[in-house]
């Protein structure tokens, strides 16, 4: 019976932290949104609209923890320092050859190679480290996510240069690295203390970047920018991301990579209701395919 317990405790905290990945992906869809709305309201290129974000829900986050005297808990030990360094420049790194990539490739080419590789880099070093293949529901998912997402958001455009392709591959790259790292905890260090961390320490190395750089200029001006700042930063970043890490402490790093696909499902969603655009027939296949690769991954007793 007690065996029993266990085992009923552990299911429940793994559909907790399955939804906590979910809703991380969501919240993320309304990122793109806020991100462009921010980039045109306040004048700010890509580089400065990633650096913001990264700062403004860094130091949110640490404010809040600061408030309710959690930040003082976290062990100052070499380990803490590792994680949070390494997550701060995959953060960095994910949000400059996405940003870039989007440049030089276009929104959906982007979207397609930065988010369609990165599950399948995550199920191959799973694989890679384990000695054992992807099961069978990670395979179906996987298919249906990828393809889904092709049809989502159309597919890549063949003028695609491959500098954009490499940016986007890059962006890939750094955010299955930043999953399958978050998924082995480090002691005292919760979800929230991380991504506070790790994303004021990105936003600094972004920062400095633009600064060096010259992309313009690094904060926006007037209370309307501020605004949409603010909401960028607490809402698909400081929220999103804590969200996501935290779950990845039961959820696997194969099926927190593909549930992350839904974030432009979402910023689909967002885009009808918001921008009265519409979808078409493929694009809502698509999106079928998608939520049947979340039915697919799904927790079971």
């Amino acid at each position: 019976m007690a065996a029993e317990g266990v085992d009923a405790r552990f299911a429940l905290a793994r559909s907790g932290d399955f939804a906590l990945v979910v809703l991380g992906a969501v919240l993320w869809g309304v990122g793109g949104l806020a991100g462009a709305e921010l980039a045109a309201v306040a004048g700010l290129s890509a580089p400065a609209v990633a650096a913001c974000r990264l700062l403004t829900g860094g130091l949110l986050l640490l404010g809040l923890l600061g408030v309710t005297g959690q930040l003082g808990g976290v062990p100052r030990t070499r380990a803490v320092g590792v994680r949070v360094g390494t997550t701060a420049v995959l953060a960095a790194l994910y949000q400059a050859c996405f940003f870039a990539a989007v440049v030089s490739a276009g929104v959906a080419s982007a979207t397609f190679v930065a988010l369609g590789s990165a599950p399948v880099l995550v199920a191959a070093g799973v694989a890679l480290r384990s000695r054992r293949a992807p099961t069978t529901p990670v395979l179906v998912a996987l298919a249906l996510a990828v393809g889904g997402l092709g049809l989502l958001v159309g597919a890549p455009a063949t003028g695609s240069g491959p500098a954009g392709v490499l940016l986007a591959l890059g962006a890939g790259a750094a955010f299955a690295a930043m999953t399958q790292l978050n998924t082995r905890p480090v002691p005292g260090l919760g979800a929230s203390s991380l991504t506070g961390l790790a994303f004021t320490l990105g936003g600094v190395l972004l920062a400095g970047a633009v600064l060096v750089s010259g992309a313009g200029p690094l904060l926006p001006r007037g209370g309307q920018g501020w605004a949409v700042l603010l909401f960028l930063g607490l809402v698909p970043t400081a929220a999103a991301y804590a969200a996501y890490f935290r779950g990845l402490r039961t959820v696997p790093a194969t099926t927190a990579a593909l549930l992350a696909l839904l974030e432009p499902l979402a910023a689909t969603v967002g885009a009808l209701l918001l921008r009265d655009e519409r979808l078409g027939l493929a694009g809502s296949f698509g999106a079928v395919l998608v939520l049947l690769a979340v039915v697919v991954l799904r927790p079971r007793p």
